[in-house]
């Protein structure tokens, strides 16, 4: 059996990723797309093989043969479009972050619940084979007890007119609600970890727009480490590394270039031998870092796949909105702490 899919906003990442790994999927299939611009949608449907094409939510929603629905558009669209679907009996993945602000996810949620949809987050980096493994490594002890973490995801974002991304109004925030979000969630799913703690420098640093061109995040989790999250708008693509730091009592993990929409980057894996003593000449030689190989796939692919299973055998959906809410909690208190200038517990 597969479930029957319809996508709501179907440009974008919708378009660029999410669709294509829909394709790959074995138990779903892609009935109806929906766009505003219906050329596009239209092009969409005919590229991808759909029955559908509509410009309207409310079209896709009156089909009887959708089961869920993929939402990614812009994020103020997201709770009256989730409401409708809903209302409509369709189980939903929401792209992240769910809302404009915690209080308006947590009401998408709570509606879900009350209609007895699934609702999941489209946190799809946990998907990925890399972070799988680096999470399947940490949990296995091979660093000891973790102590300190780092994630970095950037890009150049330049000033567009008109762009929703860029107006606080209409995103809920710019680099770290964007990008730093990836980050965050990645940090605590990869460690086992949660904040308990946060203190944050969102700022316009380059560009003129009203949400945050650059983040600096620094959390306390709560088994004792410190986790740092750097995200910006504001360099350039070339010089971006896409970073993935764990250290711990035994060893480290740098990943390079994993977050990413692809299954790609690279993994080096350092172990110390635990029983050496302190050493005064503190060398900073690095050595016994070893490439750790993955079998690679399509994250997409995995996040479709995993949502229909949820639906097809009535089970908890891999990424609630139980995990949606607590990352954009973070978030949000993240926010708060840079115009306060103090911590913030979560």
């Amino acid at each position: 059996m597969k479930i029957k899919w319809g996508v709501i906003g179907c440009g974008g990442i919708a378009y660029r990723r999410t669709i294509p790994g829909m394709m790959l999927s074995e138990n779903s299939e892609l009935v109806a797309v929906m766009d505003t611009n219906f050329e596009a949608a239209q092009k969409t449907k005919d590229e991808f093989g759909a029955k559908y094409a509509f410009s309207t939510v409310e079209e896709v929603l009156a089909l009887d043969e959708i089961d869920a629905v993929y939402i990614a558009t812009p994020v103020f669209c997201h709770k009256e479009q989730a409401m409708l679907a809903a209302k409509a009996k369709k189980h939903i993945l929401l792209e992240k972050p769910m809302g404009l602000s915690v209080a308006e996810s947590k009401e998408i949620a709570d509606f879900c619940k009350a209609e007895g949809v699934k609702l999941g987050v489209g946190l799809m980096m946990r998907f990925s084979a890399y972070h799988q493994k680096m999470r399947e490594m940490i949990q296995s002890g091979a660093l000891g007890e973790i102590v300190s973490m780092r994630g970095q995801l950037t890009c150049w974002y330049p000033e567009i007119p008109g762009n929703w991304r860029q107006n606080k109004a209409t995103s809920g925030g710019g680099a770290l609600m964007d990008m730093g979000i990836h980050c965050i969630d990645l940090l605590q799913y990869i460690s086992g970890t949660k904040a308990k703690t946060v203190s944050c420098f969102a700022q316009n640093q380059t560009f003129g727009y009203s949400a945050d061109d650059s983040a600096a995040l620094l959390m306390k989790m709560d088994n004792g480490a410190t986790a740092f999250v750097d995200a910006n708008f504001n360099i350039p693509d070339a010089a971006a590394r896409a970073r993935l730091e764990f250290y711990g009592t035994k060893g480290s993990i740098l990943a390079e270039g994993t977050i990413s929409q692809v299954e790609t980057g690279t993994i080096a894996l350092t172990l110390s031998d635990d029983s050496i003593g302190y050493d005064a000449q503190q060398n900073r030689e690095i050595d016994g870092a070893s490439n750790v190989e993955v079998v690679t796939g399509n994250m997409y692919e995995k996040e479709i796949s995993s949502f229909a299973n949820a639906i097809l055998n009535d089970t908890e959906p891999e990424i609630p909105a139980e995990d949606g809410l607590f990352v954009q909690t973070i978030v949000e208190q993240a926010y708060l702490a840079s115009e306060d200038g103090i911590y913030k517990n979560i």
